[in-house]
């Protein structure tokens, strides 16, 4: 009988492991335990009156799903991007000014101080995501097509992005009048939920129904795991890595609506910035092979949130903005190493041998 318990205990425990959902949801439990000792109010949840007099919820708990929801659908493109082409996208900050600077030279008219908006909002965000699936398709074609490195080809637009985006509003820091385009970085009067937390939510019913209903998800996972065995099954990888980026493009501009409309203006060389690192480690995080191939769309979305927890508890802590970088590198790196293979066979080898110093593991012996 004993035998039998640990077997089964045993099996659970890989089970447990094994599941690419068990690293992000233990980081937010860590997370959530040392915020509790350290500072119970954390998890406080208050009415507050923002600038705009409307009454609205603030706390920790608040920021960290306003600001994880960009990340989260920074993380569904850049998901896809990892698994088809076994890379990652480094442009990912500066397509977001590129594609933020479109969308307020369509809205400014190319006044920086416009009286009025000189374009309807929704005609603008159409104009940011074509341009975000343009530079989508520029480093799609360039991966895909000219076979060149993910992160090489992807360090064009990470190098001349955000001059480009500047270029496009002569180097001037246009300001949009209408308070309403500051609703989808912020607060829809009447309601006290921050707007973000609804586009992700969108954004992941799109997604989910997209890789239920169509083969995409598939497919891209067959690219990723063995290129030429998916060509001989019918599969085009060349599309599918090509459309990875495309859809990453996508994802860009709801993210580039969200930071601009914040400030109703922009920063060419500060909106976004390092963003990309913190979508790949959202990535790396939810347990998705780095290197391409399988991966798990609900690990990456989790994933982001556990950084931008990561990020808001470090500056509980009174961590300084310049440091925030090493300590979020330090505890990333502890977790994903956690979540590697190896270091499960060493869990599992760990677990089997508390057993046998056990009572029961003594009489199973």
């Amino acid at each position: 009988m004993s035998n039998s318990n640990n077997k089964s205990a045993g099996s659970f425990f890989k089970k447990l492991t094994s599941n690419q959902l068990f690293i992000p949801l233990l980081a937010l439990v860590l997370l959530a335990v040392i915020n509790l000792v350290n500072d119970p109010s954390f998890f406080t949840v208050s009415v507050v009156t923002n600038n705009m007099g409307n009454k609205v919820f603030s706390g920790a708990l608040i920021t960290i799903l306003d600001y994880g929801s960009e990340l989260a659908i920074l993380a569904i493109g850049m998901t896809l991007v990892t698994a088809a082409s076994g890379g990652q996208d480094i442009s990912v900050g500066a397509t977001i000014a590129i594609a933020g600077s479109a969308m307020l030279r369509v809205l400014c008219g190319g006044n920086s101080r416009p009286e009025t908006i000189q374009a309807p909002i929704i005609v603008a965000f159409l104009v940011a995501c074509v341009v975000g699936m343009l530079c989508g398709a520029f480093n799609g074609m360039l991966v895909s097509i000219f076979k060149i490195q993910p992160m090489i080809a992807t360090l064009i637009l990470f190098t001349a992005g955000r001059s480009i985006a500047a270029w496009i509003n002569n180097n001037e820091l246009p300001i949009v009048p209408d308070p309403k385009f500051s609703y989808f970085g912020g607060f829809i009067p009447g309601i006290p939920i921050p707007t973000t937390v609804f586009i992700v939510v969108i954004c992941i019913i799109i997604i989910a129904l997209v890789l239920k209903f169509t083969n995409l998800g598939l497919y891209t996972q067959a690219v990723g795991i063995n290129e030429s065995s998916s060509r001989l099954n019918g599969i085009n990888p060349t599309f599918i890595k090509f459309l990875s980026f495309v859809i990453l493009g996508l994802c860009v501009a709801v993210a580039a609506l969200i930071k601009v409309s914040r400030l109703s203006t922009i920063n060419y060389s500060v909106i976004a910035k390092d963003i990309e690192m913190d979508a790949i480690l959202a990535v790396a995080l939810g347990g998705n092979a780095l290197s391409g191939g399988k991966f798990n769309m609900w690990a990456s979305i989790i994933g982001a949130y556990v950084i931008q927890f990561l990020t808001t508890t470090l500056y509980k802590f009174n961590v300084p903005s310049d440091a925030l970088a090493a300590y979020k590198a330090i505890v990333v790196i502890i977790l994903v190493v956690f979540s590697a293979p190896k270091a499960r066979e060493y869990m599992e080898m760990f677990a089997k041998n508390l057993k046998k110093l056990t009572p029961a593991g003594k009489e199973a012996a």
